[in-house]
């Protein structure tokens, strides 16, 4: 039977009731404050809330088989941020997975803090080695989606880079080799890489993006979806990886606002980019493709 998943990124949300400690003031979270205050960053995301909104709604309403979100639901990692937008997305009443952006963890006390796992739990179910919260697998239909954590809490304003670390990719080998037969599909927040097809920049991307690809094709990945990254794109088969991979852009920021819809029937992916249109107030089809996903 075919697959329905919806992909969606970086939302970027923030809100009211922020806990602000002292100790804040002094970390990475007080330069990504004036960054969305007073540089302008956050006029791009100025409908975000709405946009959001009417996002969860046409989720509920095209029923997918499973929801995959690829992080950057806050814009400064505080815990009223990751709740705001896990209600407006039904975090509590879709079935979806979900992985960590690197403003989720803004700096290393949000990334310890769990706040992020413990908004999404609902999307955080999942088969596990060792009793790590991190790497987990949820099986749909004949698939596996495999969810790696590629972000980290970092303490320069600079820094905007991830890891998947040492432990978690010994983990993610032993966890693909463990998986019954199907397909593998990886989820991280860092893509493999950006539009024009080149790696992103080592302050902007996974430190350890040639270790993860090789973990990754060794354990027979066929796709990897993630965001980061604002715009929508894809790739059959990039330079730097050898399967199809898909960045879901924002599905807030103005004009770029859009998600990803796949079915996925054998080898063959049909996609969708479902962009917000605000003269209807909905969100509408747009640009389709299609992928080739090796057999393993």
């Amino acid at each position: 039977m075919p697959i329905r998943l919806a992909h969606l990124s970086d939302p970027h949300l923030t809100t009211t009731g922020l806990d602000w400690r002292f100790r804040d003031w002094f970390s990475k979270r007080a330069f990504s404050w004036l960054n969305l205050h007073a540089f302008g960053r956050g006029k791009h995301f100025a409908q975000g809330d709405h946009v959001l909104g009417r996002l969860g709604a046409d989720l509920t309403e095209r029923n997918f088989d499973r929801v995959i979100f690829t992080g950057d639901a806050s814009a400064l990692g505080f815990d009223a941020e990751f709740q705001h937008t896990a209600q407006l997305l039904n975090v509590a009443r879709l079935s979806g997975l979900a992985v960590p952006g690197n403003h989720d963890y803004c700096t290393p006390a949000a990334a310890a803090s769990g706040a992020f796992e413990r908004h999404f739990a609902p999307w955080q179910q999942g088969e596990r080695l060792d009793g790590a919260v991190y790497p987990f697998a949820q099986h749909v239909g004949d698939a596996w989606l495999v969810a790696v954590n590629s972000c980290k809490g970092n303490r320069w304003f600079w820094d905007a880079s991830g890891r998947t670390g040492r432990d978690q990719l010994d983990r993610l080998r032993r966890l693909l080799q463990h998986l019954p037969a199907g397909r593998r599909i990886l989820v991280t927040h860092y893509p493999v890489c950006i539009a024009d097809g080149r790696r992103e920049g080592f302050a902007h991307g996974l430190n350890d993006l040639r270790e993860t690809i090789d973990v990754a094709a060794a354990g027979g990945v066929c796709l990897w979806l993630h965001g980061h990254r604002h715009s929508f794109y894809w790739f059959q088969e990039p330079n730097l990886a050898p399967f199809p991979v898909i960045c879901a852009g924002s599905a807030t920021q103005t004009g770029l606002w859009s998600y990803g819809e796949y079915v996925i029937e054998g080898n063959r992916l049909q996609g969708l980019r479902r962009a917000f249109d605000p003269q209807t107030d909905a969100f509408r089809d747009r640009d389709r493709f299609e992928l080739t996903l090796k057999t393993t």
